[in-house]
């Protein structure tokens, strides 16, 4: 597989985004005016704590509460017996050790006005602050350091046994007393030399901020992710990217100076794009870019996908449109659906959705090959770095799955609600506006108070009420015994009317409209 990195920045915003075999499957925005906070560790102080949430919400200097669930309070757990852990093939799992916890109520270790050292795991969502965990991680390049902690866990993503036993033996002796690691899976196959260099930097930031949270007074920014460039080339700048290319001179300087200090080996991918053209232009990355913003996404052979948002859910429909396929009907379902999972995949990705998605697969007959989707599914997500969860396809072609959201996704980000339709994706109709239009004025009869009147609507509406030999606006006129100025306005919303009175000209639409 061929990976790039294409990062463009300007003055109000900087883009990555990573390219997989020529497909857009992953962007990445950040502008001035909306830093990131997730990996941020505050000194923050308890405002209150509620036994029956099981929560408590965290002054940290941000302008909403910050919430703090049981469940990411660390010393809220109780160790208890140890217990040997397994592999999938019954093999003993080496120098790993679980232990089975029992819960405590979240009163019993948080009390109002108490300063606690937190760090976001979750961006500020809508209406809702942003989420916090008492369990500090600060990563690096090939580990994770894990204060007040006491284990070495290998990234799921590395499946070979024996290397997974090979970095806990590097990892064990170098180990701080009080101090666990995750080993990323960027650490497969590097030199101990390289592992011990990571503790060393990480330990140096940790004594680091530790002592500015022992000065500073709550609440406090102790300690600062770095940003979301410098973030993305040491998380996915590794070995199977071939070039990152940069269009700004100051971009380049500062990835050619990370990737010196962590992955030197990696600096002569680092390009300096000189082009007239822009960088996304070159890659053909804008038109992806626009596609994310769509409810509707063509992809091979005349199928379709339509993806919802809602507060709860997201919903993905998987529909044939013109892909006809062969004589065997089954056979074309299951070729569309094949091809959707990878898009939807791609999708997913691409506009970093997160929480729960149901996706609506066409239904097949064919057990089999419903396993077999459920596998191309599974696989399509091979490259994901979010964490996630995929149940098989069922009976009636659905797909449940979740998948980690620390961040409003891209369609929150980079649109806004409709000033029109609310956010809902739809207008009133204009069969329908006329009709409320009808009840206005029967309202204004039964008040007699007003004779002469401007209606002022969308001229799709005023084909509905007067134009195409329609006498609807005469029958109100000769029924109430109104005078009705009808103005057409191009400017006016398609499901809105305005009406005045005529004598005065004074905006009268208010008066008699009901909710």
């Amino acid at each position: 597989m061929k990976k790039e990195i294409v990062i463009n920045s300007t003055e109000y915003e900087t883009r990555v985004a990573i390219i997989e075999d020529g497909l857009l499957v992953e962007l990445q925005v950040e502008r001035p005016d909306a830093e990131r906070m997730v990996g941020d560790i505050y000194k923050g102080r308890v405002n209150s704590v509620l036994p029956g949430m099981q929560a408590a919400f965290v002054d940290i200097g941000y302008e909403k509460g910050a919430y703090l669930h049981s469940s990411d309070v660390g010393k809220i757990w109780d160790r208890g017996e140890a217990a040997e852990v397994t592999s999938e093939n019954g093999e003993e799992a080496p120098a790993e050790i679980v232990r089975k916890r029992r819960r405590q109520g979240i009163e019993t270790v948080l009390k109002q006005g108490q300063e606690v050292l937190v760090q976001v795991i979750k961006e500020p969502i809508g209406t809702k602050g942003p989420r916090l965990a008492t369990e500090i991680s600060l990563p690096g390049r090939y580990l994770v350091l894990v204060p007040d902690d006491d284990t070495i866990r290998v990234s799921r993503r590395i499946t070979n046994w024996g290397e997974k036993r090979r970095l806990r033996k590097l990892v064990s002796p170098i180990r701080p007393e009080g101090f666990g690691f995750i080993v990323r899976t960027e650490a497969e196959g590097v030199e101990e030399h390289e592992i011990k260099a990571d503790v060393k930097r990480l330990m140096k930031l940790w004594t680091k901020l530790k002592r500015k949270s022992e000065t500073e007074s709550s609440p406090a920014l102790i300690h600062k992710e770095a940003e979301m460039l410098i973030s993305m080339i040491r998380d996915v700048f590794t070995e199977d990217v071939t070039q990152l290319v940069c269009d700004d001179r100051n971009v380049y300087k500062k990835v050619i100076s990370f990737a010196r200090q962590v992955a030197p080996e990696l600096k002569d991918r680092v390009k300096l794009y000189k082009g007239s053209a822009p960088l996304f232009d070159q890659y053909n990355l804008e038109p992806e870019i626009d596609k994310m913003l769509s409810r509707k996404v063509w992809i091979r052979k005349g199928a379709y996908l339509v993806i919802d948002q809602t507060e709860a859910m997201v919903t993905i429909d998987v529909n044939t449109g013109r892909f006809v396929g062969s004589k065997d009907i089954e056979r074309t379902i299951f070729q569309t659906n094949l091809l959707a999972a990878r898009e939807i995949a791609r999708q997913i990705r691409l506009r970093d959705i997160g929480g729960l998605i149901v996706c609506d697969f066409i239904d097949m007959a064919i057990r089999d090959n419903r396993r077999k989707l459920y596998e191309e599914f599974k696989s399509a997500f091979r490259y994901d770095r979010a964490k996630r969860g995929i149940n098989p396809v069922t009976d009636f072609g659905l797909v449940e799955m979740t998948r980690e959201r620390v961040r409003p996704s891209h369609m929150t980000m980079l649109s806004e609600p409709c000033p029109c339709c609310d956010g809902t994706g739809r207008i009133i109709a204009r069969e329908n506006l006329a009709m409320k239009i009808e009840r206005w004025f029967h309202r204004a009869r039964a008040d007699r108070k007003y004779r002469d009147f401007h209606l002022v609507v969308h001229p799709a509406v005023a084909e509905v009420l007067a134009d195409n030999g329609s006498s609807r606006l005469d029958r109100i006129k000769r029924a109430y015994r109104f005078s009705i100025n009808l103005i057409r306005d191009t400017t006016l919303d398609q499901s809105q009317f305005r009406i005045f009175e005529a004598a005065s000209n004074s905006d009268i639409s208010e008066t008699y409209t009901r909710n």
